[in-house]
């Protein structure tokens, strides 16, 4: 925010800026305009305007400008003009002009952000001055036709002396009065009477002055404003205007006589300035346009300064109008020796004006900010922060409260980090909201800081509840949690989203700064998330935890899918259980019956997934199973199978999916092929299905053989099917989906391509690109592929290029005859047929594009560089060299040859870097390259270094910037060191673009120096050296830890007989002692157990698994600063000595005690 005073700054601020119109002169307001926003400008000035007395004047003017600006029409020191908009154009019109108002006149934009002016001119003639103002075209002819005869009049001395003494528009009347109607005659004899009587200090108005020289004869039109100029050179003017408006001027050189009708005559030989140069104020390194316009026109007149004339070339630029009647001289790139008078030299007239060349003004703005203040909600007993940026780091600034001002102390922390301010408040209060304020340099910015204290959980309370708690079914579940906060808080509790009130299951107990939630005998649907929201009138907080009720799984889902089934074996599958009850399943219990006996045959526990194969069946005997879950927490209800039957066959595999041969409004025609295996036995048949798109339904239509018509479909609907294969054991698999297809007729041809044109030529081949065509519906359907097709000149035949459809929307026509023409179209295809053709305009010449490649090109600061490109193009190229899109100076040379080109600089200057292109222009086309050359030199070294230690291990190297580093953005920096312990440097940075780095790993009582290097793309410079680091001491690091278990003992389940492998992982400083227990009875000296530690891995392994090794192993690791200790259960498949099928679970563990359950 800023103060009055800032902006009554602000408000005297005025620059000039540059036109993009010659001629206005615009002045803005303010250093910088916001974005979107520009100063008023002219982009259609008004012109002169000349009009005869008594008719309408009409100026016109086309202004821009965001905000719209103000238009204002005045003539200079008088009132201002009425004035109306019309079609973007801002008029003013002059009624009934008098010779009174020639004058200047002059428009004004502006609007808030600036002002544009531009002048303009007035002039005002009688009608007498009008040239044949009331003749068409036709009369003008008629009127170079006519011949007339002289009267006796011609022998009168009266006559003669009337003539000799006036004034040459009174010859007409003057013959007129007399008699005479053969005024060329009169002519030449009052030629010869001048020249006898000595009058030669007058110029002779004869035929051969009158019709040789090239006087300028114009007429005006009632229905036109232009002006058609009359001299030799008209075929031009008979181009530009027409033939039937321009007659040569021959045409008056007759000997016959002629007669001027009642209208006066006049040659144009006094020409003057209608505007003249006007002093112009401009800028060093812009440019100056002095502009004026003439009476009459004239191809050329002279520009002069101190005396000398000023030709065209790079420095001045001199140009004409096309009606020759305005001219102009532009100096380029001014500075302050271009100072002077100007003058405009037209013949025996003249006019001069003022150069006045200024250095650019800079403008300061004072210091600003970046950013300000934002308001900022702080919590009670917490730290609050308000931080500012201003544009400069020299600024001291003020903060206040209230109005008040404030500085550090132990509520309050104010710092400055460069440009940036920052207030911190230690430990909020209640009467610390407020405004606070900034002010720096006379300007401000405020925010409000409002201190709240809204309900909080207590950290120790809060990791502990959202930690899940998991219960047994029928257990209760207890959460609970503390807070503080502004009271009153508004307690709500949750779970799945459903607010719980006080009722039978669920009890809530809150006083201040507590809350408890006891859910009674829960059940495994409460499993859930459970959450707590704390509200008051300062906010509020939520909280999230998750309880799961564990129970017993739910069966395994059904039915059961046999896999394979043979003679000696059967393999099936099931799904898991559909609940687990919260516990992972660990494996399934089986049992077997045989169908027509009642008993059961358990087959045991079945590790894994959801498979088994039973090879201990007989051949063509049926079987039902019964399948079991289980969990830590139980066994789930048995799930029974259906009869399964051990056979010499096995099911077939799949077919090939099916293909649609054909489709049409009520029937789909299908194909497909046999399964690769057949299982063993013949193929009896298929089952078809088909499914609608969308649809998760399939349904079953039969066919006998591999092909089949299905007629039971909809009109208009998308089906796609699948088959699968039939033989004595059953039906098989079936095969993968076919592709969608549209119960509908035969699809429509498409249209034609669009975009069609030729993209590259050779002498050989062309290639094409077009856009595929519009689909329509029931009028031309969607594109599969094209077909190209060329012909000759002069053949009518078309030859096709692709024998099958092309799906791409480009093509490479090949095998062309060099220099012949080509006819080219494309033709689009489908299901449907084929479509219309799409030809283009022209034909195609076998011929390369213009083409090039740029061979070599080098860049090396103060030698030459040089760009070589060959080329290949005919007829010979136009070739032009470009710099960043401008033509390249005069000091650059370029060589061409028919097919090369050079470009040359002798003496390169970092100035020279750039984007230089090359553009190569014939009658077939054109092409264009660029590359980027860029000259520079090896980097100078960087300044000092400077070393700095704020943290234990790391050493920050500081420096100066390169010398170049401003004119070479590409520079950058690396970072070498060098340890005490070591001989070589070794880079710790590389491409560095700031001017300091942290190096880490500094090892404590070592020496190390550093060296900083600056790159280019020239290379590297001299190293900048570095003191080193001093060796400093360190204490010794207290590396002693108790032992832990990083890798703990996992549950084990061992078949009698076989070998138990147990392992954990254990760390700890001194290396613990490790001793391990069965059922707490040492093991370390028990030769029927290996044991090993290796490297912290603690191994056990139980040779031959009996009943004696059933029970609780534990692992105790020992040293000096504490023990450890790791439990595990070892369980044995098969009966035990006692007859007891016993199994372990862990239920949950905490740090203090675990539940052990044993079934």
């Amino acid at each position: 925010m800023c103060d009055q005073r800032c902006s009554f700054k602000l408000t005297f601020l005025i620059c000039g800026k540059r036109s993009k119109t010659p001629g206005v002169m615009i002045t803005q307001y303010s250093a910088s305009l916001p974005e979107g926003k520009s100063t008023p400008d002219f982009q259609c000035k008004p012109v002169p305007v000349t009009v005869q007395e008594g008719k309408l004047a009409v100026f016109k003017a086309v202004v821009t400008g965001d905000p719209k600006p103000d238009v204002l029409w005045r003539r200079l020191k008088t009132d201002f003009l009425s004035i109306y908009q019309l079609n973007g154009s801002f008029v003013s019109q002059i009624y009934k002009v008098t010779s009174a108002e020639s004058d200047t006149y002059k428009c004004s934009a502006v609007n808030e952000y600036g002002k544009a002016v531009c002048t303009t001119t007035l002039s005002v003639i009688d009608g007498e001055q009008l040239f044949l103002h009331v003749l068409t075209p036709a009369d003008f002819r008629k009127l170079l036709k006519k011949r007339y005869k002289i009267a006796d009049g011609e022998n009168d001395e009266k006559f003669w002396d009337a003539l000799l003494n006036a004034e040459r528009k009174d010859y007409e009347q003057i013959c007129k009065e007399n008699g005479i109607t053969d005024l060329h005659l009169i002519l030449k004899k009052l030629e010869e009477k001048k020249r006898q009587r000595g009058q030669n200090k007058h110029k002779v108005w004869n035929q051969e002055l009158l019709f040789s020289t090239k006087f300028v004869f114009t007429y005006m039109f009632p229905h036109q404003d232009s002006v058609i100029p009359y001299d030799d050179d008209d075929d031009e003017a008979a181009r530009k205007y027409g033939n039937n408006s321009v007659r040569r001027t021959q045409d008056l050189r007759s000997n016959g006589p002629l007669q001027i009708h009642d209208f006066n005559v006049f040659a144009v030989s006094n020409v003057d300035f209608v505007i003249k140069i006007q002093e112009l104020n401009i800028e060093e390194a812009d440019n100056a346009l002095f502009e004026c316009v003439l009476t009459h026109p004239l191809p050329k007149i002279t520009w002069m300064r101190k005396g000398l004339a000023l030709e065209d070339g790079e420095k001045y630029s001199i140009t004409v109008s096309e009606h020759k009647l305005i001219h102009r001289l532009m100096i380029r790139d001014c500075c302050k020796t271009d100072k002077g008078i100007y003058s405009a030299v037209a013949g025996i007239t003249s006019c001069s004006a003022w150069l006045v060349v200024e250095g650019k003004l800079f403008y300061y703005p004072g210091v600003h900010f970046i950013w300000g203040l934002s308001d900022v909600d702080a919590i009670i007993n917490e730290t609050a922060e308000l931080t500012c940026k201003l544009s400069s780091d020299d600024w001291e600034g003020t903060w206040f409260r209230d109005g008040k001002k404030i500085s550090s102390d132990d509520i309050f922390s104010i710092t400055k980090d460069g440009p940036i301010h920052k207030l911190v408040i230690i430990k909020c209060a209640e009467d610390h909201s407020g405004k606070y304020r900034f002010e720096a340099d006379g300007r401000k910015t405020e925010a409000m800081v409002n201190v709240k204290d809204p309900p909080r959980f207590n950290p120790e309370d809060l990791c502990a509840f959202t930690e899940p708690l998991a219960i047994k079914v029928g257990h209760n579940a207890i959460f609970k949690v503390q807070f503080v906060g502004h009271q009153p808080v508004k307690i709500q509790w949750f779970r799945d989203g459903d607010e719980l009130q006080g009722d039978t299951s669920a009890k809530i107990e809150n006083s201040a700064g507590h809350s408890r939630l006891l859910l009674s005998r829960c059940q495994r649907k409460d499993t859930g998330e459970i959450k707590i929201k704390l509200k008051n009138e300062h906010g509020f907080t939520e909280a999230v935890s998750k309880l799961l009720v564990l129970d017993k799984p739910n069966p395994p889902q059904g039915p059961a899918e046999v896999t394979q089934s043979s003679a000696s074996c059967i393999e099936f599958k099931w799904r898991p259980p559909k609940d687990d009850g919260g516990s992972p399943v660990i494996n399934y219990t089986l049992e077997r019956q045989q169908v027509g006996r009642n008993t059961w045959k358990k087959m045991g526990e079945i590790a894994g997934g959801p498979t088994y194969r039973d090879t201990d069946v007989d051949r063509g005997r049926k079987y039902c199973y019964r399948i079991r879950a289980v969990t830590a927490e139980g066994i789930s209800e048995a799930m029974e199978t259906d009869d399964m039957q051990a056979g010499t066959f096995a099911l077939p595999g799949p077919p090939t999916p099916p293909q649609v041969v054909s489709a049409f409004h009520d029937c789909i025609n299908l194909s497909w092929a046999p399964p690769s295996n057949t299982g063993g036995s013949r193929i009896l048949g298929y089952v078809l299905e088909k499914r609608k798109k969308g649809s998760n339904l399939w349904a079953a239509v039969n066919a006998a053989d591999e092909k089949y018509a299905v007629r039971d479909v909809v009109e208009g609907m998308e089906y796609e099917f699948r088959v699968s294969a039939v033989n004595l054991s059953g039906a098989g698999e079936s095969s993968n989906p076919s592709e969608f297809a549209f119960a509908r007729d035969p699809k429509k041809p498409p249209g034609k391509v669009t975009s069609l044109k030729v993209t590259e030529t050779s002498y050989t081949n062309m290639v094409l690109t077009w856009t595929k065509p519009e689909e329509k519906p029931g009028i031309q359907d969607e594109a599969k592929g094209y077909f190209v097709e060329i012909r000759k000149a002069d053949s009518l035949e078309w030859s096709r290029c692709n024998s099958t459809p092309f799906i791409l929307t480009s093509f490479n026509v090949r095998g062309l005859r060099s220099m012949e023409m080509y006819w080219v179209r494309v033709i689009a295809a489908n299901d449907g047929g084929e479509g219309p053709p799409e030809e283009l305009p022209n034909y195609v010449l076998a011929m390369p594009l213009p083409g090039m490649s740029i061979i070599d090109w080098k860049k090396w600061a103060g030698n030459s560089v040089r760009i070589t490109v060959n080329f290949e193009a005919s007829p010979r190229p136009e070739i032009v060299w470009l710099k960043d899109n401008v033509l390249v100076s005069k000091r650059v040379t370029v060589s061409n040859s028919d097919f090369s080109s050079q470009l040359l600089i002798p003496s390169s200057e970092r100035s020279d870097s750039g984007i230089y292109s090359i553009l190569l222009k014939n009658l077939v086309g054109q092409e264009t390259s660029s590359t980027e050359i860029r000259v520079t030199d090896d980097p100078k070294p960087p300044g000092p270094v400077e070393l700095e230690e704020n943290v234990p291990g790391t050493v920050t190297v500081m420096w100066e910037p390169s010398p170049d580093e401003k004119r070479d953005d590409r520079l950058h920096y690396t970072v070498s060191k060098l340890d005490s312990s070591k001989r070589t440097w070794t880079t710790v940075a590389d491409r560095l673009f700031n001017n300091r780095f942290t190096v880490c790993n500094i090892i404590h009582g070592r020496e190390y120096h550093f060296r900083v290097y600056a790159k280019n793309d020239m290379g590297v410079s001299e190293p900048s050296d570095t003191g080193c680091v001093p060796r400093t001491t360190s204490k010794d690091c207290d590396l002693r830890c108790a032992p832990t278990f990083i890798v703990p003992l996992k549950l084990h389940t061992a078949t009698r007989g076989y070998e138990c492998y147990m392992s954990c992982a254990v760390k700890g400083t001194p290396t613990p002692h490790v001793t391990w227990y069965r059922n707490h009875v040492s093991l370390n000296t028990d030769t029927n157990y290996y044991i090993s530690n290796t490297c912290g891995v603690c191994s056990l392994a139980v040779l031959s698994v009996g009943p004696k090794d059933v029970g609780e192993y534990t692992v105790i690791a020992e040293n000096s600063l504490g023990r450890a200790e790791c439990s595990t259960v070892l369980s044995v498949r098969g009966e035990w000595g006692w007859g007891m099928h016993t199994e372990c679970h862990i239920m949950k563990s905490d740090p203090n005690f675990s539940f052990l359950s044993l079934d």
